[in-house]
């Protein structure tokens, strides 16, 4: 293929995406930060310096930091092993255990703190710890929902690492101990390193969970801009730490991103046949158990409480999900907020493929300059960009962008879809990005060769290769499309909320019969993407990641 060709095929994929990156995600984004740092249509470098300089900005961004990050250390101690127990040894109820555990991941955080204050808070089962309202409170909830994410991108790694490097050294005297320290780690060192920095992203934009369990003690960047644009109508304030957040993103990105360029061992695709349970696995077996409990438990004392009724056991909580709700009542049923939730992600879902499969093969298209690497490099790059930049910054500035101007779109019941399909679009990419870069492009040359056109060789030798990774990617999508808020909820319109809005004015209206039909939706959400992750996780290729 000429060098004209090329750049013309690479600019026809990625002009859509490209295109509706921009329009939609960057325009409102830097829209935002416009309004509060641009004052008369020019710079005012005076809001930083006295935005930063408040004592309460530094203790959120002190307190963001020291706990996404030991949230972070944590999730990798936990996730490792058990990406190892899941991964790589054989024994019964794998394959449940293994797609529960990734149930978290696509929960709402609101949930994930409500579940949380079920079991610590006054009423819980371990209300004696008093942990409710502390940072231990909002760490565990951290780790809670980001361990899965490096049971999911390790264990797809470690699934397909060759296992003869160790097993050589192992016959010349090599411990356990010293294989995992100088052969096995050093190896999956890209999927740990980049897994990390997913989580503490992850990590410093969870905003229910900071929300919900920290209360008004503890404030992370992200509760802050919400305080700071609902409670104090402190726009500029609000855009300096949005600035601060993206500065650590792109950063955080640019050093995932050159660690991915090492090569992966995932990428050979070593097919390595799971072994059987042994004594010297106790010590992973143990840890797996220990973040079996940490996920169940609050999903357990959720369900429990969606089953109680002035103190007796009752499924009246989910019968009154046909109702609007009590004192006031909600704009439509809770069910009908379900089905809006469910015909949503399936729209965002179709939205999130065809700009996610654009942006795969343009990136996994071989280069044969450095221009065009280059060029590839930050296309990949770019649209894991929506991973790290809050939903609440990205809602907010979709309402402030798109109602500005002659043009008003923020009652366009597009407006949600799109939006929920630039969240899930990085999780698109990275599940097929890996996939159809592991596709030797010799056979393509050689369909070419033979004398097919562009679109038969893609149907010839990419389409075998990753339709089951496009399946597991629309669950993907689906899911985090289904348990999404933080956008949603600037953008959803009144008489039309989606299960995650109405499970957030429920749990904000006082009364028992309220909180307890919040309970019960919550408890239909995860058991909604429990489902569908059931069906990811028999999708699943081996050796392919999600991140």
């Amino acid at each position: 293929m000429s060098s004209t060709r090329r750049v013309g095929t690479l600019v026809a994929l990625a002009a859509l995406p490209v295109a509706v990156l921009a329009v939609f995600f960057v325009l409102p984004v830097t829209g935002m930060v416009q309004r509060g740092l641009f004052f008369g249509g020019s710079f005012d470098p005076s809001v930083v310096s006295r935005v930063v300089g408040r004592p309460e900005i530094q203790r959120a961004l002190w307190f963001t930091l020291w706990s996404s990050g030991l949230a972070t250390v944590l999730s990798i101690a936990l996730g490792l092993p058990a990406a190892f127990a899941l991964h790589r040894l054989a024994f019964p109820l794998q394959r449940v255990i293994r797609a529960g555990l990734l149930v978290p991941f696509v929960l709402p955080t609101v949930v994930v703190g409500v579940a949380f204050r079920e079991l610590i808070g006054e009423a819980g089962l371990l209300a004696s710890l008093g942990l409710d309202g502390t940072p231990t409170a909002i760490i565990l909830g951290l780790v809670f929902f980001n361990a899965s994410v490096v049971i999911r991108a390790v264990g797809a790694a470690w699934e397909s690492l060759d296992p003869r490097p160790g097993e050589a050294a192992a016959a010349l005297g090599a411990s356990p101990l010293r294989v995992l320290l100088t052969i096995t780690l050093p190896a999956l060192r890209p999927a740990i390193v980049s897994a990390a920095s997913v989580v503490f992203l992850f990590c410093a934009t969870a905003f229910g969970i900071v929300l919900t369990l920290g209360g008004v003690r503890y404030n992370s960047i992200e509760t802050e801009i919400y305080k700071l644009t609902f409670t104090l109508f402190d726009l500029p304030g609000a855009a300096v730490l949005s600035v601060l957040q993206l500065v650590v993103v792109v950063g955080l990105l640019v050093v995932a991103g050159r660690l991915r360029s090492v090569p992966d061992p995932a990428q050979s695709r070593v097919v390595v046949r799971r072994r059987r349970v042994s004594p010297r696995d106790l010590p992973a077996l143990l840890s797996t158990s220990v973040l079996v409990l940490l996920v169940a438990g609050p999903l357990l004392a959720l369900l429990l409480g969606s089953l109680r009724v002035d103190d007796r056991w009752s499924l009246g909580n989910y019968v009154a999900l046909q109702t609007p709700g009590f004192d006031p009542p909600l704009p439509v049923p809770v069910t009908t907020a379900l089905m809006t939730s469910l015909a949503v992600a399936v729209q965002a879902t179709l939205v999130a493929l065809v700009l996610g499969l654009l942006v795969a093969f343009a990136v996994t298209r071989r280069s044969r300059t450095l221009a065009e690497r280059r060029v590839r490099a930050v296309l990949d790059g770019l649209f894991m960009v929506p991973l790290g930049v809050s939903a609440v910054t990205l809602g907010l500035g979709l309402y402030l962008t798109l109602g500005s101007g002659v043009f008003d779109f923020r009652d366009e019941p597009w407006l949600v879809p799109l939006a929920q399909a630039l969240v899930a679009l990085p999780l698109v990419v990275r599940t097929l990005v890996p996939v159809l870069g592991s596709v030797d492009d010799r056979l393509r040359q050689a369909a070419a060769g033979l004398g097919a056109g562009p679109l038969r060789a893609v149907m010839t030798v990419d389409v075998p290769a990753v339709w089951k990774p496009l399946l597991a990617s629309s669950g993907f999508a689906f899911a985090a499309s289904l348990g999404e808020f933080g956008a949603t909820s600037f953008l959803v319109r009144e008489e039309r909320p989606t299960l995650p809005v109405v499970i957030l004015r429920l749990l904000s209206r006082p009364g028992s019969d309220n909180y307890g039909m919040a309970l019960a939706a919550a408890c239909v959400l995860a058991a909604a993407t429990a489902v569908v992750m059931l069906l990811v996780e028999r999708l699943r290729v081996p050796s392919i990641g999600a991140l």
